[in-house]
């Protein structure tokens, strides 16, 4: 289950203790547009999620945010705040006595 783009870029902010303007400056993108968006009114132009993603503080969120996909030996994670690995929150029991 893919978390939308507009999520994504908020859990990406959130995780790095920005606020919206922040990530607008860095860039190098209009605020107004950065914060549409963040809130669902526009979708991103490759253009500047390329501006995004090549920022040294954010390209290693790259693979999550375009394929929902970590690597963590090559520097590729989630954000700290996602939701992100099973779906499933418990394990089934197996059985086997412990301790």
């Amino acid at each position: 289950m893919s978390i939308p783009q507009d999520e994504k870029l908020k859990l990406i902010r959130d995780s790095e203790r920005l606020r919206t303007k922040d990530i607008a400056d860095m860039i190098g993108v209009n605020y107004v547009t950065y914060h549409g968006y963040e809130s669902g009114k526009a979708k991103m132009s490759l253009e500047n999620a390329t501006k995004l993603f090549k920022h040294s503080r954010f390209r290693k969120y790259r693979d999550w945010f375009m394929f929902d996909e970590t690597d963590p030996s090559t520097g590729q994670i989630a954000p700290a705040l996602a939701h992100f690995g099973q779906e499933q929150e418990t394990s089934s029991p197996t059985g086997k006595q412990t301790g």
